[in-house]
């Protein structure tokens, strides 16, 4: 991806400005000449000569992580989708099915009066059914339906379905490590001070949310230290984010029986009773050590401990959909102290990015009729295709690959298929029941509504038209199983894509974009799968050599960059994005050159053609964000700062170099520069 705003992150980040509902969208230019500081040399820090003047005059708002031109557009696009759902909320007027659906799940979110009411009552029969328990069959019952109510559910561990590595015309089912209250396994066994300050923290926060559902103080003190205890074993157990980067680590495929055998306090069989688990012979476990594991923890820690555990991670999942205190519990130590938020969003962002979340393709209907223009597609279309065209003619030209893996990457790369806007065919919602007076009942049906969804795939063959975002989505993926990538409508907006500028900046910016997706067809991981998605090494031993070789310059060159205090950005984690960064950039500058080969081309406010590409390619990323997020995204996010997303690419093109008159020494120019595509 692009960009990274995960859902877990949505409800902490998005924009400034008035917070008003919107009709359409404000315009701003791709190359916007303001959001630069020309007083820095280009030479020596280009992301701050082309970005200094938009920091400057965007500080980080109070309730945010990170502000950034994706952020600020995904907050223009949450205002005009709150235009619309206020106009859908309402009764009175004439509404479609699916105005109705998302107008009255925004109307029970925004309900705050009934909510703050209901207090804590809405999870009352979940509570009395974990004190209900007597044994570990009664838990296995309680997880299933749990996860059942929840999109992204890792309670204990996580279930879903997704593409068989090995054929990836096939839907197999998943069992997922899971489990953590934490960010990542990483917080749990980091032995620096600011991450024992980090399980101090949490180990209180457990405890203050204990209290909120009636629990004494001393009590709930004792009961967090049994979760951090269990928590802390489960993150013991589970891969790091970067071994997660290795597919064959995540791929053991196994029968149901021996997974059982694996974790038999498990009572499997009813767990997909109740998730409606089709009859399956075969099922990918990602991470046996983690069932190992939680197999022993099971059987050695008593019910009680258990049913602690459970009412954490009920109450953890649960506390954004309750009444306020629950709401600011949760905001205080996930966003301010982890991420170093100053205020909480307003609510209707908090609901508008809600009903993105659970009811998105009803919701992008109506985005995309206000927002996407059957030129913008077209022209969406147009430049994926040059970019596309100049990896052809790179892939055929380039020198350290043989032709035995030439012949087979250009076969990939002729199989990608292209996603521009928005689905062929849109979701049909309409089975959820959606009360306007049910506020968490909505969400749990939805999410229910999408769990049923994607078991149901189990055994199927693929759906290949099927989109991992909305159409408002601010970002861009590749999916290596599917072999496509994809755009969003969202993405395809000024500043992002601009009609009104000249074909340089839009090259630079969404450009490099298309060239990044299409890029992460061949980084460190989705190289790994052929053209039909299947996880298959087509590579000769010789050529994955040079790769290595390749990717290896790139692990040293960011692993030198400093992301926050002293921690350095990781450089095997951040492989695939760096590679995409780089790669995706050469190829937008390629494409570029190629599709107005023969034009004459002149400066323009005075910058030359091949200085407003690279312009416009770095004020997509201009923006601040916050030292703790700095820190949360050094462990886990696979993207580098964006400042290094910018310095650290130029400083690997010999074609900034000349367009910027940079001289050999200067910082903007690597005397070992790296390139793997």
């Amino acid at each position: 991806m692009r960009t990274f705003i995960a859902l877990s992150a949505l409800l902490i980040s998005a924009a400034a400005g008035q917070d008003r509902p919107l009709t359409s969208l404000p315009y701003t230019p791709s190359l916007d000449i303001p959001s630069m500081d020309r007083s820095v040399d280009p030479c020596v820090d280009f992301y701050h000569y082309a970005c200094g003047g938009w920091i400057k005059n965007n500080p980080i708002p109070p309730d945010r992580a990170v502000w950034d031109v994706y952020a600020k557009l995904h907050h223009e696009n949450l205002q005009l989708l709150w235009g619309i759902l206020e106009q859908a909320a309402k009764p009175e007027t004439s509404r479609s099915k699916v105005q109705q659906e998302i107008g009255d799940f925004f109307y029970a979110c925004m309900d705050q009066a009934s909510i703050e009411k209901a207090g804590a009552a809405p999870l009352k029969q979940a509570l009395d059914q974990i004190a209900a328990m007597k044994s570990l069959a009664d838990l296995t019952r309680f997880v299933a339906r749990q996860h059942l109510m929840s999109q992204a559910g890792d309670m204990l561990f996580s279930f879903g379905s997704s593409q068989d590595f090995a054929d990836a015309n096939s839907v197999i089912a998943f069992a997922n490590a899971g489990g953590l209250g934490l960010p990542d396994r990483d917080y749990y066994d980091k032995t620096d001070a600011k991450s024992v300050e980090i399980r101090g923290r949490y180990v209180e926060h457990v405890a203050a949310m204990l209290v909120l559902i009636g629990d004494d103080p001393k009590t709930a003190a004792a009961e967090a230290a049994k979760v951090m205890e269990i928590e802390t074993a489960l993150a013991k157990a589970s891969l790091t984010q970067v071994d997660k980067r290795d597919p064959h680590k995540l791929f053991n495929k196994m029968t149901p029986a021996k997974f059982k055998a694996l974790v038999p306090a498990l009572d499997w069989d009813q767990y997909c009773a109740i998730l409606g688990v089709p009859k399956i012979t075969e099922m990918n476990v990602t991470e046996p050590g983690f069932y190992v594991e939680l197999e022993k923890l099971l059987k050695s820690r008593p019910l009680d401990d258990w049913k602690v555990y459970l009412r954490w991670h009920l109450v953890n999942e649960k506390a954004p959909y309750l009444s306020p205190k629950f709401v600011r519990a949760d905001f205080d130590f996930n966003q301010a102290y982890l991420h170093g938020l100053k205020e909480m969003p307003p609510r209707w962002r908090r609901c508008v990015q809600l009903v993105d979340g659970e009811l998105g393709e009803a919701l992008g209907q109506v985005f995309v009729e206000k927002t996407f223009s059957p030129e913008t597609k077209s022209a969406a279309v147009v430049m994926t295709k040059e970019i596309e065209g100049a990896m052809e003619r790179d892939l055929k030209d380039l020198p350290w690959m043989s032709p035995a893996t030439r012949a087979k990457a250009l076969e990939k790369l002729h199989a990608i298929v292209n996603k521009i806007g928005y689905p062929d065919k849109w979701r049909d919602y309409s089975s959820i029941t959606l009360d306007r007076d049910d506020f968490l009942g909505n969400v749990d049906r939805a999410n229910a509504f999408e769990s049923r969804r994607q078991i149901a795939k189990i055994g199927k063959p693929v759906d290949r038209t099927e989109w991992q975002m909305t159409p408002p989505t601010v970002d861009a993926y590749f999916d290596p199983q599917m072999n496509d990538i994809n755009f969003p409508a969202g993405v395809l907006q000024p500043p992002l894509y601009d009609p009104k500028m000249d074909s340089a900046p839009n090259y630079g910016n969404t450009g490099a974009t298309i060239g990044h997706e299409l890029t992460h067809g061949f980084d460190d991981e989705g190289r790994q799968f052929d053209a039909k998605g299947n996880l298959r090494d087509w590579w000769t031993p010789q050529d994955a050599k040079a790769f290595e070789e390749r990717a290896q310059c790139v692990v040293d060159q960011y692993s030198e960059y400093t992301a926050v205090d002293d921690i350095k950005v990781n450089g095997k984690l951040t492989l695939g994005e760096n590679i995409a960064d780089i790669g995706g950039t050469l190829l937008a500058y390629l494409a570029w050159k190629h599709a107005t080969a023969g034009a004459d081309l002149k400066p323009i406010d005075g910058f030359t053609p091949d200085q407003r590409f690279f312009i416009g390619m770095a004020q997509w990323a201009c923006g601040s964000e916050r030292p703790e997020t700095k820190r949360a995204n050094a462990i886990t996010n696979p993207h580098s700062p964006d400042e290094y997303r910018i310095n650290g690419v130029v400083s690997d093109l010999p074609e900034f170099g000349r367009a910027f008159s940079c001289k050999v020494g200067q910082p903007m120019v690597r005397a070992k520069a790296c390139r793997v595509w």
